[in-house]
């Protein structure tokens, strides 16, 4: 069998133990408290990891593109929640064609959205379930006010081929509270008009956390959850020993006591570093910090006690795990120094 030791760098690892233990603690938590879990693929883009978080008691995946659909419906995915706007022809068609093999879901937030999806689902006795997506705090897609949302709801339900199938936002970082009461309200003003609101889906992994019994989301779609990263620690979600992902790497110069050089640079960590100071840190070596990435190196800044020596392998823990996913062909599957298994990126690249 392989070891750690036998790859080339820069590679993504994936510890196994970690990444399990991680689905094991979100779906506990979701069971405690009433919630079904919908995990996105974003993260690790994997039927592998799929099929472990629907085993552990996920209802279902959630994707973001539909050509990340497709695959995971290719390799045996059936219940699949795409939260985004679809428009044009050609991925309407698409769409069509996913809804008659797998139990799918989708969202809108405008009329015209709607337009193209009630021109192509005609079939009142196989509806699409169309949930209105709402901005509560984000400032990306959605609706704007509860008003909004019950206007769209009953297009929605007036549509031959269509069903309403209920709420859905992605919620700003830290600001769960507020998501609670717009979307409390949504749901108050949908009940008055006569729609029922069965389905309430939310996101983002640090706050799933902050979930209770008395919250009106029914449903969450935590994606980094599986691996953590430098920003989910930051966040409090968990510690450097429970993040499941980090990037292989060498060091390739040493120009000073102070600053190192390794092969893994923005084409290996990414640029995305969601507010931190710095690109990643080494695990194991308190004081090493990747603070600089040109497109092949990656500059560490060493400080206190920290020590380097070129040809030394390391380990970084990335800031945004999901962005370094998508950079890499392969992921390897560790436990311990042993490379258990090597799996393509099966939804890299995957369009529409």
């Amino acid at each position: 069998m392989l070891s750690i030791d036998d790859l080339d760098t820069p590679a993504i690892l994936i510890d196994v133990d970690r990444a399990e233990a991680n689905i094991a603690r979100a779906q506990a938590h979701a069971d405690h408290h009433g919630l079904k879990l919908r995990p996105h693929i974003k993260t690790h883009k994997l039927p592998y990891w799929a099929r472990k978080q629907i085993a552990a008691g996920a209802v279902g995946i959630t994707c973001q593109k539909i050509g990340e659909a497709e695959m995971m419906a290719d390799a045996g995915l059936t219940d699949i929640f795409l939260p985004y706007n679809i428009l044009g022809r050609a991925k309407l068609e698409r769409l069509k064609a996913l809804h008659g093999r797998v139990t799918l879901s989708v969202t809108s937030d405008s009329m015209e959205t709607l337009a193209g999806l009630a021109a192509s689902f005609a079939d009142p006795g196989q509806p699409l379930q169309v949930l209105v997506e709402c901005d509560t705090g984000m400032g990306r897609c959605g609706v704007q006010s509860a008003s909004e949302a019950v206007a769209l709801a009953r297009e929605i339900d007036k549509a031959r081929g269509l069903a309403f199938g209920g709420l859905m936002t992605y919620p700003a970082a830290g600001h769960a509270a507020e998501a609670e009461t717009w979307l409390a309200d949504a749901r108050q003003a949908l009940a008055a008009s006569g729609l029922a609101c069965e389905r309430i889906s939310s996101g983002g992994t640090p706050d799933m956390w902050r979930a209770s019994e008395a919250s009106v989301v029914t449903e969450y779609r935590p994606g980094t959850y599986i691996y953590l990263d430098r920003y989910q620690v930051a966040k409090g979600v968990g510690s450097l020993d429970d993040c499941a992902l980090t990037v292989l790497s060498t060091v390739v110069s040493h120009p000073t006591s102070t600053r190192a050089i390794l092969d893994a640079g923005s084409k290996a960590l990414s640029s995305d570093t969601l507010g931190l100071p710095d690109f990643g840190e080494l695990l194991g070596i308190p004081g090493a910090t990747v603070t600089s990435l040109s497109e092949e190196h990656g500059n560490v800044t060493l400080s206190g006690d920290a020590r380097l020596r070129i040809g030394e392998r390391v380990r970084i823990v990335p800031d945004h795990c999901c962005v370094v996913s998508n950079l890499f062909d392969e992921v390897h599957l560790i436990a311990g120094e042993r490379v258990l298994k090597t799996l393509p990126v099966a939804a890299r690249g995957r369009m529409g």
